[in-house]
């Protein structure tokens, strides 16, 4: 029952701390400045394909392509 003893003392100690200053820091790096442009860029990865169709489309169709997210990573031609 010792390694247990110890474990559990290390557990409500030591890594509790640990999980707290891991937590801390995932915050704070969430909101620190400039996190808003690549969390809106992550959140259109979904959309990106759909900006490529779109603008094949218009490209068939004689028009000059148009970038609909202007944070779309895509640039224009």
């Amino acid at each position: 029952m010792e390694t247990y003893t110890a474990m559990r003392q290390f557990a409500d100690s030591w890594a509790l701390l640990a999980m707290t200053l891991f937590f801390l820091g995932v915050v704070a790096f969430i909101f620190r400045p400039g996190a808003k442009k690549a969390a809106d860029r992550a959140a259109a990865i979904p959309f990106d394909h759909d900006v490529i169709e779109t603008q094949k489309s218009e490209r068939n169709a004689g028009g000059k392509p148009q970038n609909t997210f202007p944070h779309s990573a895509r640039k224009e031609d």
